[in-house]
């Protein structure tokens, strides 16, 4: 009997290794994101990032497709920076992108072509 109480402290402290401590999910368009903190059999936190997406199948139902990644706290500064460099990038960036794409739509120098074909008569 001494060995059942022994390994239900075992089993207590198997199922804090996966007990939620915070939790916060953030609902962006048609994804869900999951930021979990979590704990380990040594009590040390890390974070679980969930992206979740409602799919649907050709008979109606649906289920939802997740990706999950496990940052531990060693690697939260390296993480931070590169994810911090990584938006500024696209922010940055987009800008442009989104200028070149406007100047081609309004027909700017870039649309030279499509006021030639503008031009075409197809009467015999």
């Amino acid at each position: 009997m001494e060995d059942f109480g022994k390994n239900e402290e075992k089993f207590e402290n198997d199922s804090k290794f996966r007990e939620e401590i915070y939790s916060k999910a953030v609902r962006a368009g048609k994804r869900t994101y999951f930021f979990d903190v979590k704990s380990t059999r040594r009590d040390e936190f890390y974070l679980t990032i969930t992206e979740s997406k409602k799919r649907f199948e050709q008979d109606g139902n649906f289920h939802f497709e997740k990706h999950k990644i496990f940052l531990y706290k060693e690697d939260f500064e390296k993480f931070s920076e590169g994810f911090s460099e990584t938006i500024e990038y696209i922010k940055s960036n987009q800008e442009v992108v989104e200028r070149r794409y406007d100047e081609y739509s309004e027909g700017g120098e870039n649309n030279s072509r499509k006021s030639t074909l503008d031009d075409i008569n197809f009467d015999i």
